[in-house]
């Protein structure tokens, strides 16, 4: 598995560091997002180290990393009122952690901006 020692999101999602878990799978982990933009706002993040989706993510991966969204979205009870799956990539995309992760938002009726 590659995990960074310096990297807080590999941290949690092996639970180095534990944190408020919505869903966990062999490849994937979703925790809550310390600083919420909405109501509903988790953090689905791989188990091993991808900088962004331009980083190599094998399909399983990915594939793991949009079922936890649907099920975070399932669990957290947004899936009829609507939610907002993001991922930044890279800086000028907004990317404050170089962790590859997907915002899972909801709650609330977003607005055309991020949250």
């Amino acid at each position: 598995m590659a995990v960074h020692d310096d990297c807080i999101f590999c941290k949690i999602a092996n639970h180095v560091i534990e944190s408020d878990y919505v869903y966990e799978d062999d490849l994937v982990a979703a925790f809550r997002d310390m600083s919420p933009l909405a109501p509903t706002h988790v953090l689905v993040v791989p188990k091993d180290h991808y900088a962004d989706l331009d980083d190599g993510v094998p399909a399983q991966t990915a594939a793991a990393l949009l079922h936890a969204a649907e099920e975070v979205a399932k669990a957290e009870g947004i899936t009829k009122s609507g939610f907002r799956v993001v991922s930044n990539s890279g800086a000028d995309a907004g990317q404050a952690v170089g962790h590859l992760h997907l915002h899972v938002l909801g709650g609330r009726r977003l607005t055309d901006d991020f949250a």
